[in-house]
């Protein structure tokens, strides 16, 4: 009972915070003196700083009076806890990254300004849909990346398997087949099979790249329904429990592996993560593998807004429009692929995307982006993360009653859809 009550006044103390921030804010207009800008982010990428740095540099060159951009790495783990906390305490960064699941507390809460972006007609609108209120919008669509298959087939042919290319090419690129191959690894190798990285049993909306195969749902569109109890949701899960326990194909709950240190064959994550490739091992980028729903496309998203209650809201105006304007954006979509009509070819992507071929980039990141669906999104979603994480734990051991489980995330969730 104690738990609940603390999840529960973390994600109302939350909520205060980002309502807090539509009062109070800056004054419209250039700062008297020089200018510090701080925006926060969650990669300490050396590849990732030493971009933004740079544009970053080209700005303040034009700019004398801003004397210095600070990129302000948070960890991942706790960054919207950690930025809501600097806002309440008064210190509010000028510019913030910000996650797909806080994009609606964050839009609909009026801790944003209004985003000023050149040519922003040339962002796709499914790609602005989530950061946008009123016809307005509050935060530039920065990252918007499909999932993919990051694969090393040198443990899979060790392990007598064949590629996932090879099953592409024979229509076989199916979450079973992936947990025959994750199986055969692990029984010759001992390694893991199949990763979906930053899930770890924790961050439970990044399994949306497994149970869409299924074509399970959260929720409802209008996010009033609970989709856990749903027989769609049900199968997906009773099979991803089945390539944990039985086939063992999967991480298991307690242990790591890392794809990039050469630790698993197989990783579910986003393009921006090819940076940690160190050409250790032969390896491929591929779409997500198919399931009884047939082929689907998840993305995660982050936007780039300017904070309401940033000290130097005309230069960080215009340090926003100068970081996402086209050259920039062709720039940052090295690392975070950008949803704009005019970069969307390979060609294009290729010029910035040295280490992933022309097919790859095709395949996985222009057709998703094209295609795909954005993760689990919902207003409250803080306590309702806390909520189904912990009604999610019982499932994590060999004897869970799958179905059981779900309907107990329903029951935990349903208060909070409704409100």
């Amino acid at each position: 009972m104690r738990k609940q009550t603390r999840i529960r006044l973390t994600a109302l103390a939350a909520g205060s915070v980002l309502a807090l921030t539509a009062c109070g804010g800056g004054s419209g207009t250039a700062s008297d003196g020089p200018v510090h800008l701080r925006m926060t982010v969650w990669s300490g990428s050396p590849e990732h700083l030493k971009l933004l740095n740079g544009i970053a540099d080209e700005y303040r060159k034009a700019h004398p009076d801003v004397k210095s951009v600070k990129f302000d790495v948070l960890p991942l783990e706790n960054y919207t806890t950690t930025l809501t906390t600097q806002i309440a305490g008064g210190k509010s960064p000028d510019l913030a990254w910000i996650f797909e699941n806080s994009a609606a507390d964050f839009v609909s809460s009026g801790a944003l300004a209004e985003a000023k972006v050149k040519n922003a007609e040339d962002v796709l609108p499914s790609a602005k849909k989530l950061w946008e209120q009123d016809g307005k919008l509050y935060a530039y669509p920065f990252s918007t990346s499909p999932f993919g298959v990051f694969v090393n087939t040198d443990m899979l042919k060790e392990a007598g398997q064949p590629t996932p290319a090879e099953l592409i090419e024979q229509g076989k690129w199916t979450w079973d087949e992936v947990s025959k191959l994750g199986a055969a690894v692990h029984d010759k190798s001992g390694r893991t099979g199949m990763v979906i990285r930053d899930f770890d049993y924790k961050a439970w909306d990044n399994l949306a790249t497994y149970w869409s195969a299924w074509g399970a749902e959260a929720w409802s569109e209008d996010g009033k329904t609970c989709g856990f109890d749903k027989p769609e949701m049900v199968e997906a899960m009773t099979s991803l429990h089945k390539a944990v326990f039985e086939d063992e194909s999967m991480l298991a709950p307690g242990t790591t592996a890392d794809f990039f240190a050469g630790e698993s064959a197989m990783t579910v994550t986003q393009m921006s993560r090819a940076s940690l490739l160190e050409d250790k091992f032969k390896w491929d980028f591929v779409p997500l593998p198919s399931g009884p729903k047939g082929e689907y496309d998840v993305i995660g998203q982050a936007g780039i807004a300017r904070l309401a209650k940033s000290a130097h809201p005309e230069e960080a105006d215009g340090f926003l429009e100068f970081l996402t304007n086209p050259e920039n954006s062709a720039k940052l979509g090295a690392y975070f692929p950008q949803a704009r009509t005019s970069q969307l070819d390979p060609a294009t992507l290729a010029k910035s995307n040295p280490k992933l071929s022309e097919q790859q980039l095709a395949d996985v990141v222009v057709d998703g982006i094209k295609k795909g669906k954005v993760k689990p999104v919902h207003i409250g979603q803080a306590e309702i993360n806390e909520a189904v994480r912990g009604a999610l734990d019982p499932l994590w051991k060999k004897d869970a009653d799958v179905e059981k489980v779900l309907r107990g995330v329903c029951t935990a969730i349903k208060p909070l859809l409704e409100q």
